[in-house]
């Protein structure tokens, strides 16, 4: 248990695992997040943020890190849609686990049937759903071309915007890099924000059905 606590606190020092992974390490953490199941747990959007911030100081190159971490982030998805495709019905029969978490799957499947292709952009800045959402774009056979369009932009999208504002604070801000969990604690609120909005809207409209059924 304690070399487990061990492992997530190295995953959560966001800045001492931006440094001690570099460019490729970085690039396997994005696509395990983006892709592979067991990689919801992982740091995304603060991981970027964190090495646009060290890129601005010039322990990375802005334009390395981009041209790594897209196609990473673009053949996470691609592994996404394969296992969804090749396991499909037989993931929602399995048993719940430390590594495999049933809930956000299901909860992805809602969003999915909710926004359709579109949730391949939208999950992209969602923490957890966007290990989900290819997996269940496979599951329900999206139209290859249409998942490879939305694939491609969402990881443009997302990469981009987060080195990039991690990379201009760093230059516009003198000394942010010394206040880097400040900087990861606002980044990971705004990342959470659009599942705090939905799951208040969610509150107030079931409220409201109470009180007029009442």
């Amino acid at each position: 248990m304690e070399f487990l606590k061990e492992i997530l606190h190295q995953i959560y020092d966001v800045k001492a695992l931006v440094m001690w992974a570099g460019y490729l390490g970085l690039a396997a953490i994005v696509f395990a997040e983006t892709g592979l199941l067991v990689g919801f747990f992982l740091p995304g959007d603060s991981l970027l943020v964190t090495a646009g911030l060290f890129a601005a100081t010039g322990d990375l190159n802005i334009i390395y890190l981009n041209l790594l971490l897209i196609p990473a982030a673009i053949l996470g998805n691609l592994a996404g849609y394969w296992i969804g495709q090749k396991s499909g019905p037989m993931l929602f029969k399995r048993e719940q686990s430390l590594l495999f978490r049933k809930d956000y799957l299901i909860k992805t499947k809602v969003f999915y049937e909710k926004h359709g292709a579109s949730t391949m952009i939208i999950t992209r800045f969602m923490p957890i759903l966007r290990t989900f959402a290819p997996v269940v774009a496979g599951i329900g056979s999206m139209d290859y071309r249409k998942f490879l369009y939305y694939n491609i932009s969402g990881a443009a999208a997302w990469i981009l915007s987060m080195t990039l504002m991690g990379y201009y604070l760093g230059r516009l801000v003198p000394g942010i890099e010394n206040h880097i969990e400040k900087v990861i604690i606002v980044v990971v609120f705004l990342s959470l924000l659009p599942g705090l909005i939905k799951y208040v809207k969610h509150k107030l409209q079931k409220r409201k059905i109470t009180t007029e059924e009442a």
